[in-house]
């Protein structure tokens, strides 16, 4: 059986990569920081302990960043796979497939936070938010750029 190579767009990926960054900056920053922050617990911590929280920042952004790439690498190709099939082109495609992904692997893999990690249901919401929201912005990049 042959199998064919699946057309990626990587300057796409790596430009969702960035986006991923950006997003995410905004989301947890200017609008949405201290109640992030807040459910988090971390508006409690003190100087020292917030320090602490900062050392590793870097290779958080590091590993955010690849795990984007990650993200929408599987999502350009679900993104083929469903175009082939679909009657949406575009970014109408790129918003469904965003979706679709995120409501079906998404949001019941991050539903664990509250069922077994003892995370309120505001703080889900919060995060979920975030990746549906980058998921549909990957989706629409992809599906223009790729």
């Amino acid at each position: 059986m042959y199998m064919q190579a699946v057309p990626l767009n990587y300057w796409a990926v790596l430009v969702c990569g960035v986006v991923s960054i950006a997003l995410g900056s905004l989301w947890y920053g200017p609008v949405f920081g201290k109640m992030w922050m807040r459910l988090m617990g971390w508006d409690k911590m003190n100087p020292e302990q917030m320090a602490e929280a900062k050392k590793g920042m870097i290779k958080s952004y590091a590993l955010s960043f690849v795990g984007a790439l990650v993200m929408a690498y599987v999502l350009a190709h679900a993104l083929v796979f469903a175009s082939s099939y679909m009657n949406v082109e575009g970014y109408a495609a790129g918003l469904s497939t965003g979706f679709w992904m995120w409501l079906g692997f998404v949001l019941p893999v991050t539903m664990s936070d509250v069922l077994w990690g003892q995370k309120s249901w505001k703080l889900w919401s919060l995060n979920s938010g975030y990746y549906l929201v980058q998921l549909l912005m990957f989706g629409v990049i992809l599906a223009l750029w790729g």
